[in-house]
């Protein structure tokens, strides 16, 4: 695809005509006009910031996710929609998909202001680690549905925990080892008149490496174990 194309693709998928388009981007009317047309061609940093705001955009439009405390002052992450429900259990090829959307992002953990970014391998190793392929039941649905709540997991995690890499497979993308957040989420649980009777809370460890590059990527979110409280009813929640 060109970039006459892309440009007219990125405007289409939001909505908009091309006047709209560039009173919201602030770009003249004939510059995009020539784009499209492919009279001039827009530079690669304009199309790469214009994919990734519209693509966080959309993204943030469809997730309904906030951050509340819970009694004991704890972060919750609440994700409020079921995205994947799986009856016979997850399709995890579905949550693989899902995750691609995220490649490329990157989040900072507000206890430290470390950024944390996503890599290409994130989508395969959360959907098909041999972690989750154990996964049953309420925990595979947890871990599958976190996934929408990510960036926000991301940003309140805590409790640090660091381990050398020992692994030669991980030598070069975990060089400078393994970092280990503790993270809490919140999952509706529906009664049978569709509405929400409930919240399970989660616990889980997100795992980091530190690569070669010196950065640290988010690897795999492991050890998903459901809270023995029942910490919020539908009553509580106001959000």
């Amino acid at each position: 695809m060109d970039k006459a194309d892309i440009i007219k693709e990125l405007r289409e998928s939001i909505g908009m005509n091309r006047r709209e388009f560039c009173d919201y981007f602030d770009i003249p009317y004939r510059t995009v006009t020539e784009w499209e047309r492919d009279m001039r061609h827009a530079p690669d940093y304009v199309v790469r910031l214009l994919e990734y705001y519209i693509r966080m955009t959309t993204k943030k439009e469809k997730r309904n996710v906030s951050v509340i405390k819970d009694m004991y002052g704890n972060n919750i992450v609440m994700i409020n929609d079921v995205v994947f429900k799986g009856k016979r259990g997850i399709n995890w090829d579905d949550v693989e998909e899902y995750l691609r959307n995220y490649v490329g992002d990157f989040y900072s953990i507000a206890e430290s202001d470390e950024i944390v970014y996503i890599g290409s391998d994130l989508p395969d190793e959360y959907a098909h680690s041999d972690y989750t392929s154990k996964l049953k039941g309420t925990k595979a649905k947890a871990k599958a549905n976190a996934a929408s709540g990510l960036p926000e997991l991301i940003s309140i995690a805590s409790n640090m925990s660091y381990t050398e890499n020992d692994e030669i497979k991980h030598r070069k993308d975990a060089k400078y080892g393994w970092y280990k957040y503790e993270s809490r989420f919140a999952l509706p649980v529906f009664g049978s008149d569709g509405e929400v009777e409930r919240y399970n809370v989660f616990h889980a460890a997100m795992i980091f490496r530190h690569a070669k590059n010196g950065k640290k990527y988010l690897y795999d979110v492991i050890n998903v174990k459901k809270e023995t409280s029942i910490l919020f009813r539908s009553e509580d929640v106001t959000q």
